[in-house]
């Protein structure tokens, strides 16, 4: 799988560029996630988001995420994008492309890949609201991070 199927990125995501990493003659499908910013959580407004990751250690995860689906749903082809930084509403925040000779690994695939994701990918985001901001400590949001963004050994999360 070349490591380029799996990035985490700064700049907004073009989703045709990751569906067409995964297009292949034998697919009789191609499924896509789009995971966009939404404005309400319950009864929060959000401003925005921040998304921060540690990038190496993020893309290797996502790449261990498409070797995962390689080997439950063999044929299949799997390309994830991950975006960090400052992000508004309806922004794209994740796309994840799977093909697949037919339609239900396709399926299958897509929706293991986001909940892998939020298991196992070092990825951080701050929620700004209407009246205040947190950081929230894993995307399954089991963890919150109340003095502030989590801290690593290395330093700086965009490395």
């Amino acid at each position: 799988m070349p490591s380029n199927y799996f990035e985490i990125v700064e700049d907004p995501i073009d989703t045709k560029d990751i569906i067409q990493k995964v297009e292949d003659r034998n697919a009789g499908a191609i499924t896509t996630f789009i995971g966009t910013v939404r404005e309400m959580t319950g009864e929060k407004r959000t401003i925005y988001l921040e998304y921060q990751a540690y990038k190496p250690m993020a893309e290797k995860m996502l790449e261990q995420i498409g070797q995962e689906i390689n080997d439950r749903w063999p044929g299949t082809h799997v390309a994830i994008t991950h975006r960090i930084g400052s992000l508004a509403i309806a922004d794209i925040a994740v796309v994840i492309a799977v093909s697949s000779p037919n339609r239900k690994p396709a399926y299958e695939a897509n929706e293991y890949a986001i909940e892998r994701i939020k298991q196992i990918v070092p990825i951080w985001k701050k929620e700004q609201w209407e009246d205040g901001a947190a950081w929230i400590g894993d995307q399954l949001e089991n963890v919150s991070y109340p003095t502030g963004k989590p801290e690593t050994n290395g330093g700086d999360h965009n490395d």
